[in-house]
């Protein structure tokens, strides 16, 4: 027997599949990273990540051609796959939901279930589009974080109780810090001011009882990634 005889299995699928999976999982994904990039809100964008989604989805395609129906392969690759490790943190739960839309398309396709990956690819990206458009589950009265350094003989329990009834629907002491090496204390607040608010009048105020010390408004948390 020859050592060195090898056997090429290219040729359980054509060339037709090779290439009709990697342009049909190209041209879907691409599509997803469209609808990503024009779905995006806050400030974490980057197109890396878009051009990692057509990618993930291009290279799932190619593992389940390898993968096929052989169970001992598919089971070489899970091994193979699980030395892998991510250092960079993924800063949106949504980012998951690209990321896992763009393997099961990359899957579909791989394992030939093209009309499958067509129809799930459209519906579920239109679905998303709809989301964003109409705004879908977004909260009526937005949550904001307030920050506010006082005096440390300020009654600071008290000191903007009028002021959050006049310009606030709702609101909540989170916590009291020490700053300036104790010379200040710090107050963190979540407030959700009224619609008709006008947040410089609102700020001038809590300066006015203050003393003028520092406030911070942080008005986007909840729609920009820090």
């Amino acid at each position: 027997m020859d050592i060195f005889e090898f056997q090429d299995l290219t040729g359980v699928f054509s060339v037709t599949d090779v290439v009709l999976s990697l342009v049909l999982s190209f041209v879907l994904c691409s599509m997803i990273g469209w609808v990503y990039q024009n779905t995006h809100r806050g400030a974490s964008y980057t197109q890396s990540f878009v051009h990692t989604l057509v990618m993930n989805g291009m290279v799932v395609a190619i593992i389940m051609l390898i993968v096929g129906s052989n169970i001992a392969r598919a089971f070489a690759l899970v091994g193979a796959l699980s030395i892998i490790r991510f250092r960079n943190a993924v800063k949106e739960t949504r980012d998951v939901g690209f990321i896992f839309f763009t393997m099961a398309i990359g899957m579909a396709v791989g394992t030939r279930f093209y009309l499958l990956a067509v129809i799930a690819a459209v519906v579920i990206s239109l679905l998303i589009l709809l989301m964003t458009r109409f705004n879908w589950y977004s909260r009526k009265v937005v949550s904001q974080i307030l920050k506010v350094q006082i005096t440390n003989d300020a009654p600071f329990d008290t000191l903007f109780d009028d002021l959050f009834v006049k310009y606030t629907s709702t609101s909540e002491l989170i916590s009291v810090d020490s700053v300036r090496s104790g010379m200040l204390t710090e107050l963190t607040y979540s407030v959700g001011l009224k619609k008709q608010s006008n947040i410089q009048e609102f700020l001038a105020e809590i300066r006015r009882l203050n003393s003028n010390n520092r406030v911070t408004l942080i008005a986007g948390y909840n729609s920009t990634d820090l």
